[in-house]
């Protein structure tokens, strides 16, 4: 079934994404107040202009329910551990400690503004690397746009084949083509994306001489960094590739540290100061530790894995059409797994870490109420924020405005251009739902239809298509969200987004002329 294409339609299509973007880069609204506009504007359009009945509209919104509890379950615990990681005083100590390691402002930020940034969503992802790295690098003394806006940037070309390639295993399960076939031409461009990741990280956290001084180290990391994932993707380790690739990156950027012109000169750490008295660093950052442990056994682990993965909820939908003829198929919603969920590891890190730190000392007695109301008070206005985005996406998908949305840009530009499209198209999906995955899902036939119809490289146009929604993803508004909320920027998100857009254009381009290039030489 297709749906009839008009530049009037393809406008309105647009219209809910378009209200979004405004308000918040132009009007500064926050992300629920945006994302709640955009939202009743999807409302209005699928209703008058794309034929939603009643019947669609509450299978979207529950499905969009079930996927925010999926995203929340997450953003929740993250914030949680946070906040215990705080008042045990892991955030002073790392923002003491990491400046002994170089007193190079340039270095600080490419160690955790780009490599432990890329090396938690190689575990994780799902929002956690962000909530995660932003606070450590305000700590760090970097201003709290600057944060959320460099660990966003920096961990992009990480995302297809980090949380266990999730999105590189949705591609091959949607397209029916074997990973094998994929990996080389995903791995070779977003190997491609990691120093445009890099380098924006140097200018965004230290300016143009920063950028300057960053070159050099970037390409080479960057190098490094790509090969080892390129390497393990093509020989079926994909699950492992961002993993891999960032402990690869982290390890040449400690040699780079010894190196003349990069090694401290800073005196020992002095850890007898404000709340890192009397405290080891090492037990200090026992929680984050513990989530890489974690979060290796419960993936990695099989007898684990399975044991975890016993339990899981998920609902069965029926299928919905709207009056012109947009089918939505019945089937399951977002299968989540209780225990084995990253949330779920997450908790059992926070519950952990509590038990440690206040049986050594580092959280006092009755410390719990106050994490627990700075935990609430960083994921309110977050939690609607992130279920008004959902809710939209979800309606646009349920009513078909998302697939006109890329099928007027696909059909609307010819042979030879469409490889410099493709990534914008991956990219736009992961916009507009906030995932690789999703995006992936959703536009990875179409692209892969596209390709056959020009006779283009089919593998080519899907690894631009997992590229551009994997460094799309990062600029999501339900991403910026979750980042903003852990720095205290909950409700500013549009002075983010407004860095965020012209940064991330620049990674996308990146690789729709690397992908344009392959083209023309293939």
């Amino acid at each position: 079934m297709t749906l009839s294409l008009s530049i009037w339609h393809w406008l309105l299509a647009l219209l809910p994404v378009l209200a979004v973007v405004v308000l918040m880069l132009v009007f500064r609204w926050g992300g629920s107040k945006a994302g709640g506009a955009g939202w009743f504007t999807a409302i209005l359009v699928a209703v008058a202009f794309f034929g939603a009945r009643f019947d669609l509209l509450a299978v979207a919104q529950v499905k969009a329910v079930l996927l925010s509890l999926d995203v929340l379950f997450i953003i929740w615990a993250a914030l949680l551990l946070f906040n215990i990681a705080r008042e045990a005083g892991a955030i002073q100590m790392i923002g003491k400690a990491l400046p002994g390691l170089t007193d190079d402002r340039v270095m600080q930020s490419l160690l955790i503004g780009w490599l432990m940034v890329s090396f938690l969503q190689g575990m994780g992802g799902f929002g956690v690397p962000v909530a995660v790295v932003a606070p450590l690098l305000v700590g760090l003394g970097f201003g709290p746009v600057q944060a959320v806006a460099m660990a966003s940037i920096g961990h992009g070309w990480a995302v297809t084949f980090g949380s266990l390639a999730s999105s590189f295993q949705s591609l091959i399960a949607v397209t029916g083509l074997p990973g094998e076939y994929l990996a080389p031409l995903s791995a070779l461009l977003l190997g491609i994306a990691c120093i445009p990741s890099g380098l924006l990280v140097a200018l965004i956290g230290t300016g143009w001489k920063g950028l300057k001084r960053a070159f050099l180290p970037v390409v080479v990391i960057s190098a490094v960094t790509g090969a080892v994932q390129f390497l393990l993707a093509t020989n079926q380790l994909w699950t492992l590739g961002a993993t891999g690739a960032a402990m690869a990156g982290l390890a040449v950027m400690f040699g780079w540290l010894n190196l003349p012109g990069y090694r401290s000169q800073l005196a020992e750490i002095d850890e007898s100061q404000d709340k890192g008295q009397n405290k080891s660093l090492l037990l200090s950052l026992f929680a984050y530790g513990l989530l890489v442990l974690l979060a290796f056994a419960s993936n990695l682990i099989q007898p684990v894995k399975s044991f975890l993965s016993q339990v899981a909820f998920t609902l069965d939908f029926p299928e919905v059409q709207t009056d012109y003829g947009w089918l939505t198929p019945a089937g399951p919603g977002r299968v989540i797994n209780i225990f084995g969920h990253p949330g779920a590891i997450l908790i059992y890190t926070c519950v952990i870490s509590y038990i440690i730190y206040r049986a050594i000392g580092y959280i006092r007695k009755g410390a719990w109420k106050g994490i627990i109301r700075n935990t609430f008070r960083s994921g309110v206005d977050s939690s609607l924020g992130i279920l008004a985005m959902v809710g939209l996406a979800s309606i646009m998908m349920h009513s078909g405005m998302t697939y006109l949305l890329a099928d007027g840009l696909s059909v609307s530009f010819p042979r030879t251009v469409y490889p410099v499209i493709a990534p914008f198209i991956g990219a736009l999906g992961a916009f507009i739902t906030g995932s690789n995955n999703n995006s992936n899902v959703l536009f990875a036939v179409l692209q892969q239809n596209t390709a056959e119809l020009l006779n283009l490289g089919v593998p080519l146009i899907l690894a631009a298509q997992t590229a551009g929604g994997a460094l799309g993803s990062v600029l999501a508004p339900a991403k910026v969200i979750v980042g903003c909320s852990t720095v205290g920027l909950a409700g500013k998100e549009g002075e983010v987004m407004r860095k965020l857009l012209i940064y991330g254009l620049i990674t996308i381009s990146t690789v729709s002329v690397a992908a344009l290039i392959i083209h023309l030489i293939g």
